[in-house]
């Protein structure tokens, strides 16, 4: 819930600390902030714009995507990894939340561990913040200075989401960790010519690591690999979850599609990082 979290949040226009306020979030110069029926608080400065925030549609199709364990096998591997990690007090940040999907993972492997997401679509915020008892959620744009205190974070993570190294140095404790999620060129295989999808720059991971350098130092990293046969519509689905919705409609997806064998096999192929926080 969001009152689990308010102690780690700053007021975006002035920078003060936030305190809870009959329904909505106040800082001492006077600065409101309604929470939504849905209980998140929306902490975008006034002219900020959501831009390609994800839609409805695109919100959806990921809860229903993950939902049926198609990356399970990334998933269950960062909640490992962070458990192994956390002190069990520690406030963990995700970065570009989506649903609140790995998040909430990460939260049930750690029990006393309580989570903030941030996402700059409202609509993925609605579902971050009913995905975990112990989690808040807070519409925020990662690209701007994160509404949240310095040092208040003992782990960030951030899943197929923008990196902003300044701003996650900022928030982390001085021993701070960030984890980070992204797919590999290996990801979705010949799906990815099949139906014209935005394919994965082979250079991901290198320019991930520039991205961060000076912020962070890589400590570790994995390679996952795994394999899901999916149907028309799930792969349908897959391909509204994520950039390739702007990308490929869906009058043109279809055609494609039944060119495919049903199910067809999907190669899933992802990079999961551990970066240690530079003093």
């Amino acid at each position: 819930m969001l009152a689990d979290v308010v102690e780690y949040l700053v007021c975006p226009v002035c920078g003060a600390d936030l305190a809870m306020a009959d329904r909505g979030l106040l800082c001492p110069a006077g600065h409101t902030f309604d929470i939504a029926r849905q209980g998140y608080a929306n902490l975008l400065p006034g002219n900020a714009r959501p831009g390609t925030a994800d839609t409805p549609e695109m919100v959806r199709a990921r809860d229903e995507f993950l939902s049926a364990g198609h990356f399970s096998a990334p998933a269950e591997r960062l909640a490992k990894d962070v458990a192994r990690t956390l002190d069990g007090t520690s406030l963990v940040l995700d970065a570009g939340a989506g649903t609140g999907h790995y998040l909430s993972r990460v939260l049930d492997t750690s029990p006393g561990t309580v989570g903030l997401a941030l996402d700059i679509s409202k609509h993925a915020a609605r579902r971050a913040a009913r995905a975990h008892p112990r989690a808040g959620a807070v519409v925020a744009d990662l690209w701007r200075p994160l509404p949240v205190r310095d040092g208040a974070a003992g782990t960030v993570l951030n899943v197929f989401a923008p990196r902003n190294a300044a701003e996650f140095h900022r928030v982390l404790q001085d021993d701070g960790l960030l984890f980070t999620l992204t797919p590999s060129s290996r990801h979705l295989g010949p799906l990815v010519d099949s139906l014209g999808l935005i394919s994965v720059d082979e250079r991901k991971t290198e320019r991930t690591d520039a991205a961060l350098a000076g912020y962070f130092k890589l400590d570790s990293r994995q390679h996952i690999e795994t394999e899901a046969a999916l149907n028309h519509g799930e792969v349908a689905t897959l391909v509204a979850m994520g950039p390739s919705a702007h990308h490929v409609p869906a009058e043109q997806l279809w055609p494609r599609l039944e060119r495919l064998e049903d199910p067809v096999p999907v190669p899933l192929s992802f990079v999961l990082s551990l970066f240690r926080r530079l003093k």
